[in-house]
């Protein structure tokens, strides 16, 4: 496969694309973020945290669900809402605590669908789902989901934070497969124990409360090489990768994974004296973990392939979310 092809389905994946709205709404709310003065990090990062007292922070983060996939699958819809929250929780280092919702929808099948897959999702995330809003009478069918976490403050892992020479690490379950009529999501987690689930979440916690990684975000929406991107951004680097260094599964062609939402996934940064004790650990909770490449202050995201260099991003002229994370 071509690798010019391969950056530019990165470049003008819809996944990445569509964070450029986040600058929008910063900017709207940049005089007001912090107006009680305990907000600890904010815009950029996985969960927003906020400083509680005793040394603790509450996690706190919102993801809805694509309508493109509710209207593919409601039940699946719904349990992905629950696996989406707890991991961004998981990238903070923190462990959730608590999950709301709001469902629109007028269809009382739809409805049932969802509500199935959402209570198969806190019992094999063990993170229960507390209460919420519906619309019972809407036109369409949506589903958002918030949760809350919990994480001591010296332990909290930011997406900023990334310094340069760090290790970049991509963890990925590749014990999966692309779930049934969809073709970015990989599924690892539907037909696991909770037990198996769950040590992927709290792994993370590990690692935060022993203090070997600098930074770190779940692998998302935007996919790996995207999901990088945001990092470097909130941290004001760049990052220098080779593509034959990703964890992939040999099933999938390169377009395709670079595009996949991971059922559980990682990226970090540590420096390299932590790096074999941060594998380690990602190795033993069934995460293929591999270093891919450096962290830079070149500003730039670069990707190596046979030789060849080419850059992904340019932070120095263009944008994912296009700003430096508030904290």
């Amino acid at each position: 496969m071509d690798f010019s092809e391969i950056i530019d389905s990165i470049r003008t994946f819809k996944g990445v694309t569509r964070k450029k709205s986040i600058a929008d709404v910063r900017e709207t709310l940049k005089d007001v973020y912090n107006i009680s003065g305990d907000v600890h990090l904010a815009f950029g990062d996985d969960a927003a945290a906020i400083d509680i007292g005793n040394n603790q922070l509450m996690l706190l983060a919102t993801d809805g669900i694509w309508g493109s996939l509710m209207d593919l699958d409601p039940w699946w819809s719904g349990y992905c809402s629950v696996l989406v929250n707890v991991n961004d929780i998981a990238a903070m280092g923190g462990i959730p605590v608590g999950m709301t919702n709001v469902l629109s929808s007028s269809n009382p099948k739809v409805t049932n669908e969802i509500m199935d897959g959402i209570k198969e999702g806190v019992k094999k995330f063990g993170v229960p789902m507390v209460g919420g809003h519906t619309h019972p009478d809407t036109p369409y069918n949506a589903l958002d989901v918030a949760i809350s976490g919990i994480v001591a403050k010296d332990d909290v892992i930011p997406s900023c934070d990334a310094q340069v020479d760090d290790d970049i690490i991509v963890a990925i379950d590749l014990d999966g497969s692309v779930y049934p009529n969809t073709e970015i999501n990989w599924d690892t987690t539907s037909d696991k124990s909770p037990e198996y689930v769950q040590e992927q979440i709290k792994v993370m916690n590990t690692i935060a409360q022993r203090h070997i990684v600098h930074s770190a975000k779940d692998i998302s929406n935007p996919g790996i090489v995207g999901t990088l991107g945001m990092l470097l951004e909130a941290s004001n680097k760049g990052a220098s990768i080779e593509l034959e260094l990703i964890p992939k599964h040999d099933s999938i062609d390169w377009i395709h994974w670079l595009r996949m939402y991971p059922g559980s996934a990682f990226v970090l940064t540590a420096s390299d004296d932590n790096t074999d004790e941060t594998i380690k650990l990602l190795s033993n909770a069934n995460l293929t973990s591999q270093v891919i490449g450096k962290v830079t202050d070149t500003h730039k995201l670069s990707m190596t392939h046979k030789n060849t260099t080419k850059t992904v991003f340019d932070f120095n002229n263009e944008i994912i979310m296009g700003f430096e994370e508030d904290r």
